[in-house]
């Protein structure tokens, strides 16, 4: 079983919701996190409650923009050291038809959520291929299942998955592991839901993904899975 004690991760949008839910997770396994929004405040205040668990680097950076993502990776090598795991996580759900789709709103979700990854990994991978490092993309089931209204989304999940996908033959021979995790229905702020104990009972949990991580970064490294579905295991029915 791989030794997590000491490693360093960075997480992208960790102040809320999965990002938040997986630095929990780690933390707890003695791993060092950082997490990074695009309000300075949102991730100062998360730190601030996740500092309890463990040792947390708060950065306020923007995925959408190359040289905040490489001074977020300094920030973290100049204080631990390393960098070890790699969370893309940060992303946004914009939903419209194509007749009401305006090309800002295009832009921002593909800029986001799939460039924003590009991004978030070419600043790490020099560090991550030092260390032998993993790389976790979050996607979505609609990286592989298309609905009227998510031509944007769809658009950036489909590209995600095939994106992670690419990178993980990549990158394999240098020893670092690359997966994309494929949630459906969260219990998150995602698309201004506001998360509700009960009512959401019945989806994934935030939780839930900081234990998949966590199982999935103790699996022996010669084993890779490199795409995992999770969807809740009943309906809101």
């Amino acid at each position: 079983m791989q030794q997590l004690t000491n490693k360093v991760a960075l997480i992208t949008g960790g102040s809320k919701g999965i990002g938040y839910g997986v630095a929990e997770a780690l933390l707890k396994e003695n791993i060092k996190v950082a997490i990074t929004s695009r309000s300075q405040q949102h991730a100062d205040e998360a730190a601030r409650r996740l500092s309890v668990f463990g040792e947390v680097l708060a950065i306020g950076a923007d995925v959408k923009n190359w040289e905040s993502q490489q001074h977020a990776v300094k920030q973290i090598v100049d204080k631990w050291g390393r960098l070890d795991f790699l969370i893309a996580n940060a992303g946004v759900g914009h939903f419209a038809s194509i007749e009401e789709m305006e090309p800002e709103t295009w832009h921002d979700t593909i800029d986001t959520n799939l460039t924003g990854v590009f991004y978030s990994i070419k600043a790490a991978l020099a560090e991550l291929k030092k260390n032998k490092g993993y790389i976790f993309t979050i996607s979505s089931l609609a990286g592989c299942n298309f609905f009227a209204g998510g031509s944007a989304y769809n658009a950036s999940k489909f590209g995600l998955t095939g994106f992670t996908q690419a990178v993980m033959l990549d990158l394999r021979q240098y020893g670092v592991r690359v997966a994309t995790i494929m949630p459906g229905s969260v219990s998150t702020y995602f698309n201004d839901h506001e998360p509700d104990a009960q009512a959401d009972a019945w989806k994934i949990q935030p939780e839930d993904m900081g234990q998949l991580l966590v199982d999935l970064l103790k699996m022996h490294p010669r084993t890779l899975p490199s795409k995992i579905e999770i969807r809740p295991a009943k309906t809101s029915n």
